[in-house]
């Protein structure tokens, strides 16, 4: 099977290639769609038979020497074990999905071509990156995955922002590519190559110390980058700027699963090594915990789904810190799924409603004109809760159940490399997994009432519905807003709760508002201008500012119907003892056993492998669900005109502004290298090119002063020789 994958990454790349060559010719566009889904379509399939055929096995290599360096040699090969065999068909299915979804979806642009040859390149350097056996030949995947998000996520260059965010990515995960490619460096000088099973191999034999655990911290670096932690998390949210597909893809299933995928690939050198243990827990569990309030608090569709991911990937780390690798693979595996099925949800309802503000997505009755997003979205939010049963529920509550046999084991430890992660970051990742499920099932439950709410029993109203109904005032300021805020709804009371909320909140609330009022202003502005020169139904239309039609073509629904089932049942997966663990296999690439477990001949105990739900994790799971959807339903109830998310209190504002990160990174980063830069600038200018600028300026002044002298009199040469005969004998004479 090995050699067989050696082979899947060339068909996203002959596509890439065709899809160049039409895109330069201008010519073929007909066959763009056919070339952008069925190489890829392909690859998926023969993922599946390397799946099946690898089967619960151990590990097999192929490979061929690349490069005699003297050193380490480079090889060029694939690495199947259960691992990447699985991951694979997760990176296939989805990239089918979102080339298929991109057919109807960006039809209308007329870079449709170059994007689709992008996402095939994207594929294949991701497919290198699970399949390869050799870390230089990952860490080519790797950046080549850096360069097509650049590009993916600029797609609409024209933009502003669009451009910013591809730079802000390509910049902030190159930050911590630099760390990764020492950290390679040095598990190649440690271990005498950049193959992999060598490198398990050392790490198992020689424990953590020296260059494997230097080589596991410096490539935290590069999961960090790629797996938006903090502090490099900043990047992801933005990108939103780029097409929803690619957000489906970029930010679901592949690049941002990336990095914890090397650490799942690299799992001993990191078992091994405590102090990296360590850095991936407090820097997973913060990130865990600040992207879901974060998520909480926006207001734009894609960027909640953004921090969300953020907050998910932040609960994978931390499941491999904690010991819990199946567990991490699982809820990977999980994730992508659902995650994938939650953007190109958002994808239909962007496209039908003309805007991803939920703020007005709330009074469009998306329920009923967009019937099979409203299903498949609302499997996907529950997934994302931990609704049970779909398959959110079980990964997640498998993370927990991993870090609590962490914090709770004692005694000595019944393995092959006979250490598990300290008790300590067992504990802080179990409070940490509980504390990110109550939140994120608040704000599942928040998106779902913004976006598909029963308006029609006015259990929830936005504070826009509310001040439609009442005249806006023409030049809104603190005062008009709040007068204009207490003078809706009839019920007095909720006027009052109303008013107060706008004029004693924060200045970030009052300015929501405003802007919310300027820009229905103008939609109403529209609605007329379009009413006096057309019809009535333009007008009304102009007003819901929902398009008319079917919900969406079937290239975009059929991925969501697909994405949706495998939501459904693919949690079933871990109730089965055993199963997962099977197909995923051992950490170092051979095969699981469940006597070899017992007998302590593996990599980690016996539980570890386990993925059922244990009685004591699953009721907290469940508390902790019950305790997030039981706060947002109590706030949409008591106060019906504002948003749910006005229980995060003081906490609204900051996590609005995503704990102002990037204020921090200019400071601590931004400023100081423009500082150091302004610096070079001025030691080079003023005094480097000083000296240079000086030897000039001497040599010139110099011959100014020969060329005084030298004015062709003979008469002046004969008296300045003279002088000089009288001048020497003068001081002979006297030095006697």
């Amino acid at each position: 099977m090995s050699t067989l994958a050696l082979w899947i990454p060339l068909l996203p790349l002959l596509s890439a290639a065709a899809l160049a060559a039409v895109s330069l010719s201008g010519r073929g566009r007909a066959t763009v769609p056919a070339l952008a889904v069925l190489p890829i379509a392909a690859a998926a399939v023969l993922t599946f038979v390397v799946l099946f055929g690898h089967g619960t096995g151990a590990a097999t290599e192929s490979r061929v020497r690349y490069a005699a360096t003297g050193g380490p040699e480079l090889w060029l090969g694939a690495r199947v074990d259960g691992l990447a065999a699985l991951i694979a068909v997760l990176v296939g299915v989805v990239a089918t999905a979102v080339q298929l979804y991109s057919v109807s979806y960006m039809a209308h642009e007329e870079r449709y071509t170059s994007y689709s040859a992008l996402i095939s390149l994207f594929t294949a350097a991701m497919l290198v990156v699970v399949y390869s056996t050799d870390l230089l030949v990952l860490l080519v995947g790797w950046e080549v995955m850096g360069a097509c998000s650049y590009f993916l996520i600029g797609h609409h260059w024209e933009r502003p922002e669009a451009r910013g965010a591809g730079i802000k990515a390509f910049l902030v995960t190159k930050f911590g590519d630099v760390p990764f490619l020492l950290g390679i460096l040095f598990l190649a000088h440690g271990a005498g190559t950049f193959r992999v099973q060598p490198i398990l191999q050392h790490a198992i034999q020689q424990g953590g110390h020296g260059y494997t655990a230097a080589g596991a911290i410096l490539l935290i670096g590069g999961v960090m980058g790629k797996s938006a932690q903090v502090p490099l998390q900043t990047w992801l949210p933005d990108a939103m700027a780029g097409p929803t597909p690619i957000s489906a893809l970029i930010h679901a299933a592949t690049m941002v699963a990336a990095g914890v995928y090397v650490v799942a690939r690299l799992y001993p050198v990191f078992l091994v090594t405590p102090a990296a243990l360590w850095i991936l827990a407090i820097a997973a569990t913060l990130t865990a915990v600040t992207a879901a309030l974060s998520a909480f608090a926006q207001r734009d569709l894609k960027r909640i789904l953004a921090y969300s991911t953020v907050s998910q990937l932040a609960l994978m780390v931390a499941a491999l810190a904690a010991g819990g690798r199946d567990a991490a693979v699982f809820h990977l595996m999980s994730h992508g799924g659902f995650k994938a099925l939650l953007f190109l949800g958002a994808g239909v309802i962007i496209h039908k409603a003309g805007t991803g503000d939920v703020d007005e997505l709330n009074t469009q009755n998306l329920r009923r004109k967009l019937p099979v997003t409203f299903i498949t979205m609302t499997i996907g939010l529950a997934a994302l809760a931990s609704v049970p049963p779909f398959s959110g529920f079980f990964s997640k509550e498998s993370i927990a159940g991993a870090a609590y046999d962490t914090a709770t084991h004692s005694g000595p430890t019944k393995s092959l490399l006979g250490v598990t992660p300290p008790a300590g970051i067992g504990w802080l990742v179990f409070v940490a997994t509980l504390l990110t499920g109550f939140l994120t099932a608040a704000y599942a439950l928040r998106t779902w009432l913004m976006l598909f709410g029963p308006l029609e029993r006015g259990w929830f109203r936005s504070a826009v519905e509310l001040s439609q109904r009442e005249p806006q005032a023409p030049a809104p300021t603190a005062a008009s807003v709040a007068e204009a805020v207490a003078a809706t709804g009839p019920d007095a009371e909720a006027k009052i709760s109303t008013a107060a909320e706008v004029t004693a909140g924060s200045e970030w609330a009052l300015e929501a508002l405003v802007a919310e009022s300027i820009r229905e202003k103008t939609a109403a502005e529209v609605a007329a201008a379009a009413d006096a020169s057309a019809s009535a139904e333009a007008a009304k239309a102009a007003k819901t500012k929902v398009r008319t039609g079917p919900e969406a073509p079937r290239a975009e629904l059929l991925p969501l119907v697909v994405l949706a089932a495998v939501t459904t049942v693919f949690g079933f997966a871990g109730l089965n003892l055993g199963w997962f663990a099977s197909w995923l296999g051992d950490a170092d690439g051979n095969a699981y056993r469940a006597k070899a477990a017992e007998a302590g001949k593996l990599i980690q105990p016996a539980d570890a492998y386990h993925l059922g739900p244990g009685l004591l994790s699953i009721l907290l799971a469940l508390l902790a669900l019950v305790l997030g959807l039981g706060l947002v339903f109590a706030a949409a109830r008591a106060k019906p005109g504002t948003d749910p998310n006005h229980v995060l209190g003081f906490l609204r504002k900051p996590a609005f502004l995503g704990f102002r990160a990037d204020d921090l990174q200019d400071a601590v980063v931004v400023r100081p290298t423009q500082a150091a830069a302004d610096a070079v600038s001025f030691l080079d200018t003023e005094v480097v090119d000083a000296y240079v600028r000086g030897s000039g300026h001497a040599a010139r002044l110099l011959g100014e002063g020969l060329r005084r002298i030298q004015t062709g009199n003979v008469q002046l040469y004969l008296t300045g020789v003279l002088t000089g005969v009288v001048v020497i004998a003068a001081a002979l004479g006297f030095g006697r």
